[in-house]
């Protein structure tokens, strides 16, 4: 048995509905079935990204699916990224690579431009593949945003393709939210939604029944499948910190939350950690003690840095090191460490320059170009018997100092990062260095946890796409009935 579908979006009634999810599962069913599949998504508002095998950058929801179908993440796969930088301006990210900085009122005029470049990318999938299974983005009801619509119903629309809709019950609310979507849709847009999807259910599912008749009444339109909340799953967040701490063992991390922060996914395989109890911090919340504080990638770095010294961290982490704990700083947090942080073209914001925290001997100058880059080295802080590491770069900046004589890694044969002389602080451009579990281990050995469990967080991604795609199995089947 083939695709039901050719082509099928997942739209939401909501942000974080479980679109993602729910393509990712469609994609893992469809593989198993044989069948070449590939995700898609027009456009992603993300700070969470990932390189892709043609070097260039998508959402990390996107690279997660293209594993669920079993094949290199590619720029296609998300053809346009949108990074926030501000609360009305965000880096404009076109087939992988930056094309503009924008404020929301320029990118608006952009998206005619930008749906071409949409177009271009799902022709050449669909010539691919045998399949294509698009996530829209936020809800199809904004009906603000209508106008030049290029990431819900105005792609649907363009492409003709079939949409489900999925809802999320577990946050109330699920029946208002799907007869409400409805009914900011015009005639054509409803005519092409062939069912609902009523995710994160726990309970009684008889209790849910009469509510499922009701709204299959009002509507004309099936409910598809009704699917599990699945606890403890792991992966990959498409942006948003998740509330869940993971109070798991005595070994105490803490990351702060800053405003603009992204890839906080570098830090998912501790959360997973036995041994690791790891919290974020956000704004005036207090900081508790720590073995280690890790200083996450950002998208505004400066921004972020102000909002540290706002939020007493450097005071903080003065008194963090004179107790004996470690501080590490992964991409802009690594920036975040040093004597300043200079942005003469205004490429995360206005232009100026920026005291550090002044804890490594470097300075850095934020440059337009951007480095992205899979990689792979080994630990150079390890000492002899080094531990491997892989991971990528995204980052749009050049450090220079006497720290960097010093390096946490060597990555593809250079020196690449820092670590202080006293060893207690560590900075570094590499995302991903806990996903290796040697590299993960020589980390937490050098934070003060010799630690005889380790996590293999591929083997976890895996799992997991296993079980989404198992809860998911009745959606398939259901949308097998409606292709009959």
């Amino acid at each position: 048995m083939k695709s039901p579908f050719p082509a099928l979006m997942v739209q939401g009634t909501t942000s974080d509905a479980g679109k993602s999810t729910v393509v990712a599962a469609l994609c893992r069913l469809l593989k198993h079935r044989g069948v070449t599949v590939a995700p898609f998504k027009p456009q992603n508002m993300a700070l969470n990204s990932a390189v892709t095998s043609d070097g260039g950058e998508i959402g990390r929801a996107q690279a997660l699916q293209a594993l669920a179908c079993g094949i290199a993440p590619h720029t296609d796969m998300n053809p346009v990224l949108l990074k926030p930088s501000s609360n009305t301006g965000a880096q404009v990210i076109i087939h992988g690579k930056v094309r503009a900085e924008m404020d929301a009122r320029d990118y608006q005029q952009y998206k005619t431009i930008a749906m071409g470049a949409v177009l271009e990318s799902y022709a050449r999938l669909r010539q691919q593949y045998d399949a294509v299974v698009v996530e829209g983005a936020g809800s199809p009801a904004e009906v603000n945003l209508r106008a030049r619509d290029i990431a819900n119903m105005g792609f649907a629309e363009a492409v003709d393709c079939p949409v489900i809709l999925v809802a999320d019950i577990d946050r109330g609310g699920v029946f208002a939210h799907i007869i409400g979507t409805l009914a900011c849709l015009s005639d054509s847009e409803r005519a092409r939604i062939l069912g609902f999807v009523i995710n994160r259910f726990r309970g009684d599912i008889s209790l849910l029944q009469p509510g499922i008749e009701w709204l299959e009444q009002q509507t004309g339109k099936p409910v598809l499948a009704v699917l599990p909340y699945l606890q403890g799953l792991f992966l990959d967040a498409e942006d948003a910190v998740e509330a869940m701490q993971a109070e798991r063992g005595a070994f105490k991390v803490v990351v702060p939350q800053t405003p603009r922060i992204s890839n906080h996914t570098d830090v998912d395989a501790l959360r997973a950690h036995p041994d690791i109890d790891l919290q974020f911090i956000k704004q005036g919340q207090p900081i508790p003690a720590a073995d280690l504080v890790i200083l996450p990638g950002s998208k505004n770095t400066r921004g972020d840095l102000a909002w540290l010294q706002q939020q007493g961290w450097p005071a903080y982490l003065a008194k963090h090191l004179r107790y004996g704990g470690k501080v590490l700083g992964i991409c802009g947090g690594f920036q975040m460490l040093g004597q300043s942080v200079c942005d003469p073209l205004g490429v995360e914001g206005a232009a100026g320059e920026s005291a550090g925290l002044g804890m490594l001997d470097m300075a850095t100058e934020l440059t337009r170009d951007k480095r992205l880059e899979q990689v792979r080295g080994h630990c150079a802080f390890a000492g002899a018997a080094a531990a491997p590491v892989a991971g990528y770069e995204i980052h749009m900046g050049v450090s220079h100092g006497a720290a960097l004589a010093q390096p946490a890694f060597l990555i593809d044969g250079r020196p690449e990062g820092a670590v202080s002389g006293d060893g207690q602080i560590l900075g570094s451009y590499l995302h991903g260095m806990f996903d290796t579990p040697a590299a993960c281990a020589a980390l937490l050995r050098w934070a003060g946890l010799d630690s005889g469990h380790t996590v293999d967080t591929a083997a976890l991604r895996e799992a997991s796409l296993e079980r989404i795609a198992d809860a998911a199995i009745p959606l398939l089947a259901a949308l097998d009935r409606i292709n009959r």
